[in-house]
């Protein structure tokens, strides 16, 4: 590393994060970018009104949108830890909608879902978040789910691998196949 990857690294490996992988390794390539990058990540990540619950359910939604194994393997368990229900997460991994018990989970879900889908939220599922967050709620979950577009984006387009030893969470569903996602140019 040169000088300036070294700042950004030291950086990132003392703050919230503890450590270096995922996106952030491609955009050391480009220290600036790297550091703006990941003091971007890091407010979206622990310094917003969202709870960490809602924070990693909109990750995962966006991590199987955008079949990101690796993102989903990255923030799974600290979905369940953040008390995100093994079901809701199942059926997520499975391409199912999930069954609520919590309406602020659903409101959650339903903007994501929808804004990654359709490109855009209907007032009904922007009134529901904001009846929980307010206007800066949605604000900062909009750009949570497109900073976690953005890493998944990087992952997939970069090929990054699971950790030796981690199972695909997609393995053998549809859309998922490592083949269909970067075809071979021979």
């Amino acid at each position: 590393m040169n000088p300036a990857q070294r700042a950004v690294y030291e950086a990132i490996v003392s703050g919230p994060r503890g450590g270096l992988v995922g996106p952030l390794r491609a955009a050391l390539h480009n220290p600036e970018l790297a550091d703006k990058w990941q003091r971007f990540g890091e407010l979206l990540r622990f310094r917003t009104s969202l709870t960490k619950r809602h924070s990693e359910l909109a990750i995962l939604v966006t991590a199987r949108v955008w079949n990101c194994s690796f993102e989903w393997f990255q923030h799974e368990p600290h979905a369940l830890a953040a008390g995100l229900p093994a079901g809701i997460v199942n059926a997520l991994r499975m391409e199912q909608r999930p069954d609520f018990d919590d309406s602020a989970d659903e409101a959650i879900y339903e903007f994501t879902n929808q804004l990654q889908r359709d490109h855009s939220v209907t007032d009904a599922a922007h009134r529901a978040v904001q009846a929980v967050y307010g206007v800066t709620g949605v604000v900062e979950l909009t750009a949570l789910i497109g900073y976690y577009a953005l890493v998944a984006m990087t992952l997939n387009a970069h090929a990054f691998d699971l950790p030796e030893g981690a199972t695909d969470p997609f393995a053998g569903q549809a859309g998922t196949d490592a083949a269909a996602i970067h075809p071979s140019t021979e």
